[in-house]
């Protein structure tokens, strides 16, 4: 609007338009230009869309899907949020922390976590040598920093948040914190996933003490049997944990750590369903309950959890095709 308005004044007064002052306007305007491209790719926020979503595509995690349908709607229905939005997913492989994480950016992003506004770091991968940390520490503030600037809106995944040093978690601290600007950026609209093998055993055992006492694993809530507090223990107890050593559980920035549950029969057998819509597969229950039943499952006796969750049922499925 700034630069019409400076466009009509200059041709009102009969300036003439040097080739200097044609491409600082040419700039100006393409300036503008990638500044609404940008904003085309969030979605309008749609609960509806989200709930169905997580509905749809997300198997044997009620708690998962109650607590982020929640928490996202809050924060993205917030017009002045006072802090990002901070979530923590724990649990084993193969029980949807990523899955989740995705579903998210597709309900954020046009182009979901293809969106350019969508960043995932993976511990091993991104920061790899320990002799390296100094550097590794100033290029995520530089990345975080420089993405949040140019896009409040973005979003970060951090996989292996577990065997991530705490000199990095601590680095990313700062941006997660209450009412404060950063080098003068706000980022208050920004989200942060942090995803973990951590706790994963305390959680397991308390869906395994559940099937023992012949309940059903939906009675299981954030505050059943202190689940939270034990995840957090769990995480206090693990000398190795990078999380331990930082400073962000201190300073409680993370709004919910929200436990994965470790997957049945049923649920792998609906993610085997899943799989053939997704590879345009005729559906076919009795071939997904064969490709479920192939996959191994613990306590070895009986046989309840699936070892890998569903994280082997493409490789499974195709074997059969």
């Amino acid at each position: 609007m700034k630069v019409h308005l400076l466009i009509v004044l200059l041709l009102v007064s009969n300036i003439t338009l040097s080739s200097g002052v044609l491409e600082f306007f040419a700039a100006a305007a393409s300036y503008v230009i990638h500044k609404f491209y940008e904003r085309d790719d969030l979605r309008p926020y749609d609960f509806k869309r989200l709930e169905k979503d997580l509905r749809d595509s997300l198997f044997g995690q009620h708690i998962v899907s109650d607590v982020v349908l929640k928490a996202v709607t809050s924060f993205m229905t917030d017009s002045n949020p006072n802090k990002p939005l901070v979530l923590s997913f724990h649990g084993t492989t193969g029980v949807g922390k990523n899955h989740v994480a995705k579903i998210i950016a597709r309900n954020v992003y046009e182009k979901g976590d293809q969106s350019k506004h969508f960043h995932i770091y993976i511990s091993e991968h991104h920061f790899p040598h320990r002799n390296k940390l100094d550097l590794y520490s100033a290029q995520l503030k530089q990345w975080i920093h420089g993405n949040v600037s140019s896009f409040p809106r973005s979003m970060f995944i951090f996989d292996e948040m577990d065997k991530m040093q705490p000199q990095l978690i601590d680095v990313i601290k700062p941006f997660l914190d209450y009412n404060v600007r950063v080098d003068g950026v706000s980022f208050h609209n920004a989200i942060f996933i942090f995803l973990s093998n951590a706790g994963g055993n305390v959680i397991t055992e308390v869906a395994l003490d559940l099937w023992r006492e012949g309940k059903e694993r939906e009675e299981l809530w954030m505050n059943s049997k202190e689940l939270e507090t034990r995840i957090l223990q769990d995480i206090f107890n693990d000398k190795n944990s990078g999380f331990l050593h930082s400073s962000i559980i201190d300073h409680h920035l993370v709004d919910h750590y929200i436990p994965f549950l470790p997957l049945e029969l049923k649920h792998v057998r609906q993610c085997v369903m899943a799989e053939m819509s997704h590879l345009n597969m005729t559906q076919d229950y009795d071939l997904a309950d064969k490709v479920a039943r192939d996959l191994p499952y613990f306590p070895v006796e009986e046989k309840i959890f699936a070892v890998k969750g569903c994280k082997s049922v493409r490789q499974k499925l195709v074997l059969y095709d």
